[in-house]
């Protein structure tokens, strides 16, 4: 394990029980159902078997157990032990109709043309070596088989003053309302300085994203610049007004 890559583990080891608790809430509001919809909108057709799909960096199991919850044949990687662990508690009766797996995200253990769809949240940005990532990616799908990559310029703010500007106005709008503010309820010390040190952090996306993936040989990408507005309840929408959660769909 490099350095890099020993650190992320480490903060999202501390992080799996809240982040736990945020998914699991998710799980048991409309917003499941949002999520579904707005994904099996952008899937592949396939006749006569069920659709294979994988959840890379599954966390603690949201979109594997969206997925299962389908009765599509569903694979969830995480880099993280203990949020696999998390993720199969969270499972409950899909437990058994989910392959959960230990995996680094950008050398997946699986065959060439393995999946129909692949979908992921607030993963990207987490990691070393996205085009690396991105390249097995398109590898372990199939042809015709789509990417659904959901993210947002989470650490920007670092580096850009006007995005500084906005995030704390975030923090004053969430005050002003009432709300809890995310980013006070959480140590974000330990993240900021990793994400000093991780490429994308620094980039403006989706705007790379989308070049990477057509000249990695994506036959048609397209983006959504504000898909939060879809799903994200008043609560995230002011919290992360100035980092918008985006969706890139990128078809092999």
């Amino acid at each position: 394990m490099n350095d890099m890559l020993e650190k992320v583990e480490k903060y999202w080891d501390g992080r799996v029980d809240g982040y736990s608790e945020v998914n699991v809430a998710e799980l048991n509001s409309y917003k499941m159902d949002i999520w579904k919809d707005l994904i099996n909108s952008y899937k592949p057709n396939v006749n006569g078997r069920k659709l294979k799909v994988l959840d890379i960096g599954t966390g603690p199991g949201f979109f594997a157990i969206t997925m299962a919850s389908c009765g599509y044949d569903v694979a969830a990687v995480d880099y993280t032990d203990a949020m696999l662990h998390q993720a199969k508690k969270n499972a409950g009766i899909y437990k058994n109709c989910i392959t959960f797996k230990q995996m680094d995200a950008h050398c997946l253990d699986f065959e060439d043309d393995t999946f129909d769809l692949i979908i992921t949240r607030n993963l990207t940005w987490n990691l070393e070596k996205p085009e690396l990532a991105y390249k097995d990616w398109h590898r372990v799908l199939k042809t015709g088989g789509r990417m659904l990559n959901f993210d947002a310029n989470w650490y920007l703010h670092l580096f850009d003053d006007q995005k500084r500007c906005e995030y704390e106005q975030d923090r004053i709008q969430a005050k002003e309302h009432g709300l809890n503010d995310h980013y006070l309820c959480t140590d974000t010390t330990v993240m900021e300085e990793i994400a000093k040190n991780l490429p994308l952090s620094r980039t403006m996306r989706p705007q790379w994203d989308a070049a990477i993936l057509l000249n990695i040989g994506f036959k048609k990408v397209t983006v959504e610049q504000d898909i939060g507005n879809r799903v994200w309840d008043k609560e995230e929408q002011v919290n992360y007004a100035s980092t918008p959660m985006f969706m890139i769909s990128a078809e092999k």
